[in-house]
């Protein structure tokens, strides 16, 4: 097996219908397509990094073709490595990735006056040293769709193929990025793919697969896995918090052994797990020392915030004077000091006629972008538990980073970093700080079969949104190989 180093959130409906926000396309070209992007509305002057956007088909028979930015290393050179990013969440665009955590541009968090949201340089962004391949996936996500219904009817190890499909096209497109270290990354569900597309990729290796990719390894930010301990975990994290009591920690405990968290059967443990959620809903889970805020779009009928719903009337009309807009499903309109206001804004841009042209977004294909979908295309979670992946492809030699917000109660680091324990890998260099300035930024543990665990001091879910100089800096050392 060639590539060798060190390793450091889809519901189910039926396919028949076409998708509320998605279009069907009957007739569209088929075929990969691409556009050099100079310049982007919101931002003045020409852009200070190469952009390219483009499709990849990557479902022939039904026509699906998957949307993709690709933003070229500010480093340059053929050493320089290659990321492919992808974004969690009930399929959200990955231009969540792209402006809000990792990508070279982001939004200017200032009030909306009906004209398009201006950008700024992103001084932390991972184009710095690495060249990132950004796609909206699964299909339905962000500009990416099929012109067929059924096309919509994906899951965890369909969309992975799909994935790697797209990458064997791409590079076969771009073979000057063929001898490049390439990573496959992603946070929150897409980082349960992440190590399922790693093994799928290293098969493809093995069984000669040309253009031969030159995988090195992946990373996984405040990854679910499937399991159990994904959700469990976050009790005793809370209870450390102090955000629930001793008595109810212990009734938990006492009542919900081997219990399903999200269906209890146990009548008790039901009722603790009331009491625990409803606790846990007073505070902002994505970073649990902020105020609370909408952290994305809330799935009907499961709003906590009382104003979310005015808000969703008032971001309608405003939409309605607007024009050139294809807001149809707004958001709900948070306080300009959140830390999801800037994804707020991100449907205002990229629903403007002048972002779609610059984009090279086909006509007739998504009516109306939305960061992330909220249950209304089928998704099958049909992965499993995607551990024994992170075991096969590191017992395999590639690299691997797993890391987590230790502010995040989505997705708690205790899970994590329980399952990776789990994995039973001996430790090569145990808890240690890593720095940033002088001051401590974080923790790691360094496993053989070369995986590092490592913790983000202050981040919450999606970490790089929160703390963006330590995540870069954690993010940086790593991919060049550097002590961490």
């Amino acid at each position: 097996m060639n590539g060798r180093g060190r390793l450091l959130l889809c519901l189910f409906l039926s396919a028949a219908l076409t998708p509320p926000r998605q279009l069907a396309v009957a007739g569209a070209a088929s075929s990969s397509s691409s556009k050099v992007v100079t310049s982007l509305p919101g931002f003045q002057g020409r852009l200070p990094f190469h952009l390219e956007t483009g499709y990849v088909e990557v479902d022939e028979e039904n026509g699906t073709e998957l949307f993709y930015y690709f933003v070229e290393s500010e480093v340059g050179g053929d050493k320089a490595p290659f990321l492919l990013w992808l974004t969690g969440g009930d399929r959200c665009s990955v231009l969540s990735g792209l402006a809000l955590e990792i990508g070279p541009f982001q939004f200017v968090a200032e009030p909306y006056n009906g004209t398009i949201p201006r950008l700024q340089i992103n001084p932390y962004s991972w184009t710095k040293v690495a060249n990132v391949l950004f796609v909206d996936t699964p299909v339905g996500a962000g500009f990416s769709f099929s012109r067929r219904p059924q096309g919509y009817d994906v899951g965890e190890v369909s969309t992975s193929l799909q994935l790697h499909e797209l990458l064997i096209k791409w590079f076969t497109d771009h073979p000057e990025f063929l001898a490049n270290p390439l990573y496959i990354g992603g946070d929150s569900l897409a980082g349960q793919l992440v190590p399922f597309i790693a093994q799928k990729i290293s098969e493809g290796i093995e069984a000669g697969r040309n253009p031969i990719l030159n995988l090195k390894g992946y990373l996984a930010g405040n990854p679910g896995t499937g399991e159990n301990i994904d959700i469990s975990s976050r009790v005793p994290y809370a209870h450390g918090l102090g955000i629930i009591s001793d008595q109810l920690y212990e009734t938990i405990l006492g009542h919900c052994q081997g219990e399903d968290y999200m269906n209890p059967r146990n009548t008790l443990c039901a009722q603790s797990l009331g009491t625990f959620n409803n606790l846990l809903s007073e505070v902002m889970t994505a970073q649990i020392l902020l105020d609370k805020c909408v952290y994305a779009s809330p799935r009907p009928g499961t709003e906590t915030d009382k104003s979310a719903g005015a808000g969703r009337k008032i971001l309608s009309e405003e939409a309605v004077i607007v024009t050139g807009k294809r807001v149809k499903h707004p958001p709900p309109r948070v306080p300009l000091g959140c830390i999801s206001y800037t994804a707020y804004l991100s449907y205002f841009w990229a629903n403007d006629a002048l972002t779609r042209d610059a984009l090279g977004i086909k006509d007739g294909t998504v009516d109306e972008w939305v960061r992330c979908h909220d249950g209304d295309l089928p998704y099958a979670v049909d992965i499993g538990s995607s551990i024994k992946y992170h075991r096969n492809v590191t017992v395999n030699g590639y690299r691997a980073l797993v890391y987590s917000g230790d502010h995040d109660a989505i997705v708690p680091h205790l899970g994590t970093q329980a399952w990776v324990r789990s994995l039973g890998f001996p430790v090569v260099d145990d808890w240690r700080a890593w720095h940033l300035d002088g001051q401590s930024a974080g923790f790691t543990i360094t496993y053989s079969n070369n995986l590092t665990f490592a913790t983000v001091k202050g981040a919450g879910h999606t970490a790089p949104q929160y703390e963006p100089e330590r995540c870069y800096a954690m993010f940086n050392r790593w991919i060049l190989d550097q002590p961490l």
